[in-house]
């Protein structure tokens, strides 16, 4: 039985989660495609997990079932604090915390911070960290003009399997997500700039890693049309206690491609540092 989405108005926004399990918690952050939300991108994930852990999954701020909201000087801080504020009201103090794509870098900008908000007992970053690639599959994820058709680009560029793009139920249901109520609006919002002004730039590796104390493990898929190959050694060499995996026969999501290999890792490596204590300070 999949897991139900609850309900909160944190920071005066509607936030959708999805909450399941008990135990050690983990927080689950998706991707940052277009009809991205916490039930499709963790929908091999969650139930797996929750048999050892509590499980807390948000649709972050603009995705899927929570509220639609642009900020145009600092929208992946404001997902951050967003998710801060979230686990505060639900009495979660230190979590494991695991990202893919978009989650993933949130997670590596928060802890690279001098001020990260996350209490983070340990990280997964899931095809998100290395230097995005400039390609046809990036400018499917960018140029998505709200079709199915543009949606099966996206779909193409996100899986190693040329099933999933031929899988019209699942491009069906990425699609409908993508046409939430300002979904597409939020995100394409978030885009806009000013006549003349130089387009922003992909987000970049070149951060401080030697701040992140917590046991960190990057995963690459090894047929990622997205990031290059071998980013996730690199990144793993520069935390202090980082290590890396690449999982065979996997796109931008391997937790979704190949779940059973996914899920042993993630409750592997969560099993070793369940009992991980040198979570830094939150500040909020």
């Amino acid at each position: 039985m999949s897991p139900e989405y609850r309900r909160l108005i944190v920071d005066g926004h509607d936030t959708a989660y999805l909450d399941a399990g008990s135990g050690d918690p983990v927080v689950l952050l998706h991707g940052g495609e277009f009809g991205a939300d916490a039930a499709l991108g963790w929908e091999h994930t969650v139930a797996a997990l929750a048999r050892r852990h509590r499980v807390i999954a948000p649709d972050m701020l603009g995705y899927g079932r929570s509220a639609k909201v642009v900020d145009f000087t600092d929208g992946r801080g404001l997902r951050i604090r967003h998710v801060a504020a979230l686990l505060e009201l639900l009495g979660i103090g230190t979590a494991h915390f695991v990202g893919n794509s978009m989650g993933a870098i949130n997670l590596l900008v928060d802890q690279t911070s001098t001020r990260p908000r996350l209490r983070a007992r340990s990280l997964v970053a899931i095809c998100g960290g290395g230097d995005i690639l400039r390609n046809e599959h990036v400018d499917a994820l960018y140029d998505y003009d709200a079709t199915v058709d543009g949606m099966r680009r996206i779909v193409a560029a996100l899986f190693h399997s040329g099933a999933y793009p031929a899988d019209v139920d699942y491009v069906r249901r990425r699609h409908e997500s993508s046409l939430a109520p300002g979904a597409w609006e939020a995100l394409a919002a978030a885009r806009f700039r000013r006549p003349g002004a130089a387009a922003p730039g992909t987000p970049s590796s070149d951060r401080d890693y030697d701040r992140i104390t917590v046991p960190t493990l990057f995963v690459e898929g090894a047929g990622d049309k997205l990031l290059p190959a071998g980013w996730a050694s690199e990144l793993a060499a520069r935390v202090r206690r980082g290590s890396s995996a690449v999982i065979d026969g996997a796109g931008h999501c391997p937790q979704i491609e190949r779940p059973a290999a996914v899920n042993a890792l993630l409750l592997d490596f969560l099993a070793r540092h369940a009992d991980a204590a040198d979570a830094p300070v939150a500040v909020r």
